[in-house]
Order: structure tokens, then C-alpha cells, then sequence
């Protein structure tokens, strides 16, 4: 008798709940993000162990962690998820199948993307985009799933690359921006210790830049920040810093037409060492499709001024 290719008890519910409790580690989280009870969604992930014969989650942490085999089997799922997508996209005709979906983080949101967006929109008519922002680990799951084309942003850390591929088109580093006017901006002894007794917005745990300002900060001698606000909105650092004496770090593709326009002021701080790889992620395995390339095209254009 000819072996079946997949057990039929496995079910699209089934992975969908798996791949959201491994995005968000969390079942109670997952549950709300799908709209089930968290004991729902709880079955149905036990379940899919009890047909796979093997733990998906190692549950001894406080977050919930994949088991190697379950970041194995997370792979191949997002895989087929992404494909049966495609599958979908490419089946349908008329407007619905002309779409480019970007997975952007916010430091080309502001400075290249938009400029490119209208490049692209220019020269292919008819073709509709959706931007989608959201912090790293989000993006590139949507990615692996293929809910977005490709994600444009900071290099993701090696372990989180796994089954995608990397393109570089320029460098950027974190800057540290005020209100113009601030005290800070004519201290001729400023040093990096100086922002000490200012409240600091900084980025969020998981954030692709975190690390690296830890890193700086450490460096400097600063291991606590008073009333520190960690956050990853644009739109929420913007309005906040400019009314009050608060110190923003963010990566500089940010800020950078606020700091062109006077908006916004750069400290005189050497972030050098924050210095790291955009570019395009795309998954390994499908190369993205052809009005997608031509997205990617004026963005490489764009990108091109800002290398030395």
C-alpha cells in the first residue's frame, strides 16, 4: 500500500495555532491574537504533539520555548503555510493578486521606503502595496509564513536567519536625538554620562538595535537609566521628545529628515560601534515575485546615496 504523504489528522487549525504560539510564546497571547479561549488553544497545540509524537515547546520556562524538534518542524510548517499562500495569490486574477507586501522596520519606513513606494507606484500601475511594520521577530515570522514579500530592516542575529537570505545595501548606526534647544546641546563638556539625569526612551527587548545600545551604554559606565520608556513607535518618540527633555536613542534612518528639517537635534555622541548591515531579508527557498523585484529595484536605487 502506497505510504500517504501526511498524516491526515494533521489540520491547517493545527499548524496556524502552532506557528502563532511560537511567534508570540506565549498561549495566552496566541489565543487572543486568534480569537479562540487559551484552553482551545492549548488542545489544539497538544493535540498536534500527540500526533507528531514529540514535544513542540519545552513548557519548564516562563515563556514558552520551541524543542529542537519543534524549531524543526516550525520551519517546514511556516514553509508550507508560505507556499500554500503563494499557491492562493497566484491562483487568484485581477486586482486581489497584484500586491506587494513589505515587512518594513521603522528605520526605512521613514528614511528610503517611502520615496521608493512612490518610485515603484510610478512606474506599476494597477500594482497595490501594503506596508507592514512591527518589531523584528514579527516581521520575519509574517515573512516565513508568507504574509509579506520580504522585510526591509536591520539584520536580524544569525540564529533568527535560519531558512532566510540577507542583502545588503547600506550601514547605519543608533543616534541620540533632542529637542533642539535642549540643555544638553550646549554643554561643551557633554559626554555620553551626561544624559544620566534625563528620562531616555530606548529601544524594546527583542528589537534588532537593543543589544548593541546596551552594549554602548555598558561601555560608558551607564547601567541604569532614570524613568527609562522602551518603545518602538516612530510616531509616539517623535511627539514625546520634542516636548519634553527627554534623551531618544533610535537608529539614525529614523530620525534623519526630522534632524535635516531642525525638528530634532543629534547629541555629539560616537555611536560607531553601533554600526550594522539594512537591507532586504527574503526566505531561501522562493524568490520574490516579479513586481516584488521591482519594489526592491527602487529601493536599491535610493540606497545607493547613502553608501560612502
Amino acid at each position: 500500500m502506497r505510504e500517504r504523504l501526511i498524516d491526515p489528522r494533521i489540520k491547517l487549525r493545527h499548524l496556524a495555532c502552532f506557528l502563532e504560539v511560537a511567534r508570540l510564546r506565549s498561549m495566552v497571547r496566541a489565543a487572543e491574537a486568534l480569537n479562540i479561549s487559551q484552553p482551545a488553544a492549548t488542545k489544539t497545540v497538544q493535540d498536534l504533539e500527540d500526533i507528531l509524537g514529540a514535544p513542540l515547546f519545552d513548557r519548564g520556562r516562563r515563556k514558552l520555548q520551541l524543542t529542537a524538534f519543534g524549531d524543526v518542524f516550525y520551519r517546514y510548517a511556516a514553509t508550507a503555510i508560505a507556499a500554500l499562500r503563494q499557491g492562493i495569490d497566484a491562483a487568484r486574477t485581477g486586482a486581489e493578486s497584484a500586491l506587494v507586501r513589505i515587512g518594513a522596520l521603522p528605520t526605512v519606513s521613514a528614511r528610503i521606503l517611502p520615496e521608493a513606494v512612490q518610485t515603484f507606484t510610478t512606474h506599476q500601475p494597477g500594482v497595490h502595496t501594503r506596508i507592514v511594520t512591527g518589531p523584528n521577530d514579527y516581521l520575519l515570522t509574517r515573512l516565513r509564513t508568507g504574509d509579506v514579500d520580504l522585510v526591509i530592516g536591520r539584520m536580524a542575529e544569525p540564529e533568527a536567519m535560519l531558512g532566510l537570505a540577507f542583502e545588503h545595501l547600506y550601514s547605519e548606526r543608533v543616534a541620540m536625538v533632542v529637542r533642539p534647544g535642549h540643555p544638553l546641546l550646549g554643554r561643551p563638556d557633554f559626554t555620553l554620562k551626561s544624559i544620566e539625569p534625563y528620562q531616555v526612551l530606548m529601544p524594546t527587548p527583542g528589537s534588532v538595535i537593543r543589544p548593541l545600545v546596551e552594549r554602548l551604554l555598558r561601555t560608558h559606565g551607564l547601567t541604569a537609566l532614570r524613568d527609562e520608556i522602551e518603545t518602538i513607535s516612530d510616531a509616539f518618540g517623535r511627539s514625546y521628545v520634542r516636548q519634553t527633555d527627554a534623551v531618544w536613542i533610535i537608529s539614525e534612518g529614523v530620525v534623519a529628515r526630522d534632524v535635516g528639517d531642525g525638528q530634532l537635534a543629534l547629541l555629539p555622541v560616537d555611536t560607531t560601534e553601533t554600526l550594522g548591515p539594512v537591507g532586504f531579508t527574503t526566505r531561501a527557498d522562493a524568490a520574490p515575485g516579479l513586481a516584488a523585484q521591482a519594489l526592491m529595484q527602487a529601493v536599491r536605487d535610493i540606497a545607493a546615496r547613502l553608501r560612502p
